[in-house]
């Protein structure tokens, strides 16, 4: 059964790897492997657990007889519920924070962007748009900012060659910023929530392969625009009807949230709680602020307008689905005991973290970068106690490098062929872009530049 679950797993992987060749919703075979994946876990309920927790059943059972539907009871109150709260956690999180990023969308706390970025010399503007995602994208997930600036850089640039260019620069630097923050990307959110790194620490750590894996290739694609470009010169859009918001109040609107999640590892630090607590709390005070600010236009019968593509808001719902159901994939395989096994092999014969990096880099360039990291991370726990005299092993620790290196290569190569992560896939759907136009035009741009990275990481390693 274990070889039939991991079996599953790796089928899995390679339905989301081909996405774009089957037509197969990579969301539909995540929640599929997963559920899958439980029910056949708990057919065999009593061999996996007097294997991997007996000690554990038997305080459970306290006594009573062992029967199937105490075994059942066992696994779904002590070991499936921790793995639904896991992904509960960082779900709840993207849930969040994408709906503050609906709310400040349809207030037009974003109309700043466009004459922001708006001008008709090329690299200029390419560095802007890049600059800006690159910032917003710390901040927020990479699917909302990569959608939120695809609108902005479509609705600025007719041309449609152009519009790769610098659709492909929206993708990477929102790649790259997400990396750099715990808040930013899926895999640095599950570290936090892992207690593996501290916010600070991952930040500062980061940061600097981040900007050469955002800036290189940015600066090579710059060279493939003309030197001008024509741009729409369009209005700012009308909001007389479906917000009252001056420009005051959409400031405050856009410090509340975007502040606010500055503030979630503030947060986290104090209390202890789940960062997703966090997140709730500073959409709760949004909402209400919304509320205040709108009060006179829920007295009408007016719809907010919503000015996200219908297709990038139901990429988010996919995205949360895959999240959720990916962890409940890999969960199960952890709960075979498959996966300490592997982890065993890799300590053994392996026995490096930058190898093991590489190789994450390599399996992410193919399949989602999330679902790569997800594999890598669930290898090892967070090292304390006698391992820690080996070297190797140090890396393992709270803001060890091997969870960093992890993180940046899952990240940074999911740049590569763009369906490596999910920014890259809404710019394929949204601008119905060739991939092999992406992968000959951008692909070994972004590679030179997440290899620039690593070797400043581990050159910064080797002298720490």
């Amino acid at each position: 059964m274990t070889l039939i679950i991991v079996a599953i797993l790796l089928l899995s992987f390679v339905l989301i790897a081909t996405e774009q060749l089957t037509n197969i919703n990579k969301a539909a075979v995540a929640m599929f492997a997963g559920t899958v994946g439980w029910v056949l876990y708990i057919c065999y309920g009593s061999d996996f657990v007097m294997r991997e927790h007996q000690g554990d059943y038997v305080d459970f059972l306290n006594g009573a007889v062992a029967t199937s539907t105490a075994v059942k009871q066992y696994i779904a109150q002590n070991i499936f519920l921790k793995y639904v709260g896991r992904a509960a956690g960082l779900v709840l999180f993207l849930l969040a924070t994408m709906t503050i990023v609906e709310i400040l969308s349809n207030n037009g706390c974003f109309d700043f962007l466009t004459p922001l970025v708006r001008t008709r010399k090329s690299r200029r503007m390419l560095w802007c748009l890049s600059a800006v995602t690159f910032i917003i994208s710390a901040n927020l997930d990479n699917l909302t900012t990569t959608s939120l600036m695809l609108v902005v850089t479509h609705n600025l640039v007719d041309d449609r060659r152009s519009r790769f260019i610098y659709g492909s620069a929206v993708v990477i630097a929102a790649n790259a910023g997400g990396a750099m923050t715990v808040i930013g990307d899926p895999a640095g959110l599950m570290l936090w929530n892992m207690n593996a790194v501290t916010a600070t620490d991952f930040s500062m750590s980061l940061l600097l392969p981040c900007l050469i894996a955002w800036a290189l290739p940015t600066y090579l694609l710059g060279r493939m625009l003309p030197e001008r470009v024509n741009i729409t010169w369009k209005p700012m859009p009308y909001r007389g009807d479906d917000t009252n918001l001056n420009v005051w109040q959409r400031a405050l609107m856009l410090f509340v949230g975007i502040g606010g999640l500055w503030f979630i590892p503030t947060f986290h630090n104090i209390t202890k709680l789940g960062p997703f607590l966090g997140a709730l709390c500073v959409l709760s005070v949004l909402w209400v602020v919304n509320e205040i600010f709108n009060h006179r236009l829920y007295r009408v019968d007016k719809m907010t307008e919503r000015r996200t593509p219908l297709a990038l808001q139901y990429g988010v719902i996919q995205m949360i689905l895959f999240v959720m159901g990916l962890m409940l994939a890999v969960g199960v395989v952890e709960e075979t005991g498959a996966v300490r096994w592997l982890a065993t092999r890799c300590d053994t014969y392996v026995h490096n973290i930058w190898v093991m990096g590489v190789v994450a880099g390599i399996v992410s360039s193919m399949l989602d970068n999330f679902a790569t990291a997800l594999s890598f991370f669930s290898l090892h726990s967070v090292a304390e106690g006698p391992l820690l005299s080996d070297s190797y092993f140090q890396a393992f620790t709270v803001n060890g490098n091997y969870w960093k290196v992890v993180a940046y290569c899952s990240a940074l190569t999911g740049n590569v062929f763009a369906i490596g992560s999910v920014s890259g896939v809404a710019l394929l759907k949204l601008e119905r872009m060739p991939l092999m136009w992406y992968f000959r035009n951008v692909g070994v741009k972004a590679l030179a530049g997440w290899a620039a990275g690593l070797v400043l990481m581990i050159l910064a390693a080797s002298f720490a």
